[in-house]
């Protein structure tokens, strides 16, 4: 991959990892952990904010952001936070700060929303991944359409095969919120195609151009 940017300047990517990781230390003073049973875990996750097929009828739709930061278990929480650094930074500083705060927040309250209507009755929804997805999915259009990252074919490559795996993992891994990711992946495909402004570099930093065979990459 020719243009490998370092990661930093992601301001907006460290803010939602530290509101992610405060939002699972609360739930773990308030219960959740490794030892809590399913139902109680189930019942603090509601109190908390998470998502309930109610969402809409009881009008508690704070539920949409709050379940954003929520998460099961530190597996649930590793997982999406380290996906939320990978892609976030790197989208970040390719695409600028506001466009990754509009699309985590836009594309999270839509996977929340769909997310809602889709759960069964007594389930709890929560998680970052239909923003994650929704990154995933506006990169992909972003650097199809950008004059300055669309020969980032690796690149492009790698965002495909993770986008499609993701929506094969809830084949092999239950309780995993199959329409929130979907919602998450084709909203940020459509906000993707809205035209990019490619931030310059911030004061003392610098694209590192890396030969394309180092990186396995023609």
């Amino acid at each position: 991959m020719r243009g490998f940017l370092r990661f930093t300047g992601a301001p907006v990517t460290f803010g939602l990892l530290v509101l992610i990781f405060g939002a699972y230390s609360i739930e773990w003073f308030s219960g959740v952990n490794g030892s809590t049973p399913d139902l109680a875990r189930t019942q603090i996750l509601y109190n908390l904010g998470g998502i309930t097929a109610g969402l809409f009828q009881d009008h508690q739709y704070w539920r949409a952001l709050a379940a954003m930061f929520l998460h099961v278990n530190v597996l649930h929480l590793a997982t999406n936070t380290f996906s939320l650094w990978q892609l976030g930074t790197l989208y970040e500083r390719m695409f600028g700060s506001r466009r990754l705060f509009l699309t985590y927040f836009t594309t999270g309250l839509l996977g929340s929303f769909v997310s809602a209507k889709m759960l069964p009755p007594n389930a709890v929804g929560v998680g970052a991944s239909g923003a994650i997805l929704g990154i995933l999915g506006s990169f992909i259009f972003s650097i199809i359409l950008s004059p300055r990252w669309r020969h980032e074919k690796f690149l492009f490559g790698q965002l495909v095969f993770w986008a499609v795996a993701n929506l094969m993992l809830p084949h092999y891994v239950p309780n995993i919120d199959q329409s929130a990711h979907i919602a998450g992946l084709v909203s940020g495909l459509i906000l993707g195609l809205y035209p990019t402004r490619v931030p310059p570099p911030p004061p003392g930093q610098e694209v590192i151009d890396v030969p394309s065979h180092s990186m396995g990459s023609e």
